[in-house]
């Protein structure tokens, strides 16, 4: 058998779903629903990366902040980063070990919280796109912008603050993931695009306060680690064009050269799949050897060809 070292980006819809509750117990039950499809690629011999979102996360974090602003000083960006990766990290570990040992086998999993190189002078530092946080009425609108932040309007959804989502670099704990990996543990990192810093004139870090696209920190890390497959797990089974269009259409594969075409087309928003055809093309230019993008409940077939969509150089 053909074993392969996979990353694979798990959404943090899968864990905190849109309309539920948002209890830990309820995010316990859904992570380890969805462990399920990662016990299969580890029972065939596969070395395992996980990433994973974790907006409905950060934005709880930034809804409690709010509620206890006259209480406790609020949190930078990087910190709630980090946070997250800890208390999710700690979810998935968990559910993923018991999910294990369940299926018969023994594997050490292990969490890294992870910080990610950014430029401070990234053109997205002034220019914030990434919406963060809980909605608000157009009433309040300037009152938050009176407080420094970005307000804008989510199309159809209502007014959310955004803030700066720079491209990721480098990603400091890259040597010990990949030390990690080699010695056969299951590895936990990345998560909610990594912990965002800057590296300062003397080679030291400082945290920055910004969001790093999941996906593209997903592929970085892919990249930096010498995986050879990346894995998006997202809301839809297949990448479409036309999307929810009664002209919407599916695909099995794609290449490169069409997926930057469906691009520039403007096929691919930037607020949905964009981000993540843009890690996939990013990964395979720099050496990868295939993309698979599909519904979590689908990632074993997919990795076998029997679903999801499958992006190749």
């Amino acid at each position: 058998m053909n074993r392969k070292t996979i990353v694979v980006a798990l959404g943090g819809n899968a864990i905190l779903e849109e309309g539920g509750d948002g209890t830990s117990a309820e995010q316990f039950a859904n992570t380890r629903k969805s462990m399920e499809a990662i016990v299969g690629l580890i029972a065939r011999g596969h070395r395992v990366v996980l990433s994973h979102g974790n907006g409905p996360q950060a934005g709880a974090h930034l809804i409690r902040h709010e509620a206890a602003s006259s209480q406790v000083p609020p949190s930078p960006l990087n910190v709630i980063v980090a946070d997250t990766q800890g208390s999710m990290g700690y979810m998935i570990a968990q559910c993923l070990a018991n999910a294990l040992v369940m299926a018969g086998i023994t594997k050490d999993v292990v969490t890294v919280v992870t910080q990610v190189v950014v430029d401070p002078d990234d053109p997205s530092m002034t220019i914030p796109s990434k919406y963060v946080g809980p909605f608000y009425d157009p009433g309040q609108v300037d009152m938050l912008r009176a407080r420094g932040w970005t307000v804008k309007e989510d199309p159809g959804r209502g007014f959310r603050r955004v803030v700066a989502s720079p491209l990721p670099l480098d990603i400091v704990e890259k040597d010990t993931i990949r030390e990690l990996v080699d010695g056969g543990k299951v590895v936990i990192a990345a998560g909610g695009g990594g912990v965002p810093v800057m590296r300062v004139g003397n080679g030291t870090l400082a945290g920055v306060d910004a969001v790093i696209d999941k996906d593209r920190a997903s592929a970085l890390l892919a990249t930096l680690i010498g995986a050879d497959e990346l894995c998006i797990l997202t809301g839809v089974d297949k990448v479409a064009i036309n999307f929810r269009k009664p002209d919407q259409r599916s695909f099995d594969s794609l290449t490169v050269a069409e997926c930057r075409r469906y691009l520039a087309e403007g096929q691919f928003p930037r607020g949905s799949m964009g981000p993540k055809i843009e890690a996939a093309c990013d990964f395979l230019l720099r050496g990868g050897r295939r993309v698979i993008v599909t519904i979590l409940e689908s990632a074993e077939e997919a990795m076998n060809g029997r679903a999801g969509t499958v992006i190749t150089a």
